[in-house]
């Protein structure tokens, strides 16, 4: 008989994401969308691409880790529940009569619980991509790393493909050169559950998925609450720089050192100059004499 702790982490573990959760996954990616500007008028003018792009949003993940794993990347297509499920999503958000269903996502509590929901989906995700990519390559924990993290933040990366292709893509704004808060935690997370799938770390997986997944919700809570750009790894990402990158931060002070020194013996340099010049107009004037 497990302890209660063990009950509840279990029993978490085993709770299906469908349909809820999907939905809530579905519902905070698509209004995403929607608040980008513009996306309103292209779903009229062009309803079909803003279907695709709903659904780049929605199955990002799924698309981008087929895509490392060298399989078909179209093949989240065959689910058809989940497909009608979120365009169904799509097109009550985008031509819901008054916009009903954006003023109803409007109020923050209906903002956080979809934001907490969305974030338990991650979690699985990661989990889901990690086994998933050790049935490919046994215990190869760089490969379960990438697919983890590509199934957990992939979305972000893969709709920077649709905005090159739309003419909207800007390097500021691209995941690869700037990594989210929230790209970084779903790599760490997708660290850490490789380490645990390989025994690495000395955790449960049921554990792990419940402490993980609250971490998650708390930091996701938090920043919208506060509506403060919280980065709760930028102590971490802090120390580790300092550690591995500091030493080349002095090379530069060092060699700047070394430059200011012959600078701060002008005043040593000047002064031995002056006993030559005296010596110079001495010998001048005992030539003129000899003449």
């Amino acid at each position: 008989m497990g302890t209660p702790w063990d009950e509840l982490t279990l029993t978490f573990s085993r709770t299906s994401m469908f349909p809820f959760f999907d939905i809530a996954h579905y519902v905070v990616s698509v209004m995403a969308l929607k608040q980008q500007p513009g996306a309103a008028a292209v779903a009229w003018q062009n309803p079909l691409s803003s279907w695709f792009t709903a659904m780049l949003h929605c199955f990002g993940g799924g698309i981008l880790s087929c895509i490392l794993l060298a399989e078909p990347p179209l093949r989240f297509l065959t689910n058809h529940t989940h497909i009608l499920l979120a365009s169904s999503i799509w097109y009550i958000i985008f031509f819901c009569p008054c916009d009903l269903v954006s003023q109803g996502y409007s109020y923050l509590p209906v903002q956080l619980l979809a934001a907490g929901m969305k974030e338990v989906t991650r979690t699985w995700k990661i989990v889901g991509g990690v086994t998933h990519a050790n049935s490919y390559y046994k215990n190869g924990w760089l490969v379960m790393i990438a697919i983890g993290w590509a199934r957990g933040a992939g979305g972000s990366i893969i709709t920077t493909f649709e905005q090159l292709v739309k003419g909207d893509w800007k390097p500021k704004g691209d995941e690869w050169l700037k990594m989210s808060h929230t790209a970084k935690i779903t790599l760490l997370g997708s660290v850490m559950f490789t380490f645990q799938h390989t025994d690495h770390l000395g955790i449960s997986k049921h554990n792990l998925m419940f402490l993980y997944t609250i971490f998650l919700v708390t930091i996701k809570v938090t920043m919208m609450i506060t509506k403060s750009p919280l980065v709760p790894l930028a102590p971490l990402e802090d120390i580790l720089s300092r550690m591995l990158f500091g030493w080349q931060q002095q090379i530069p002070s060092c060699e700047k050192k070394t430059e200011t020194r012959p600078a701060s013996n002008g005043p040593c340099s000047s002064a031995s100059e002056a006993p030559v010049d005296a010596a110079d107009d001495a010998k001048k004037k005992y030539a003129k004499k000899t003449e």
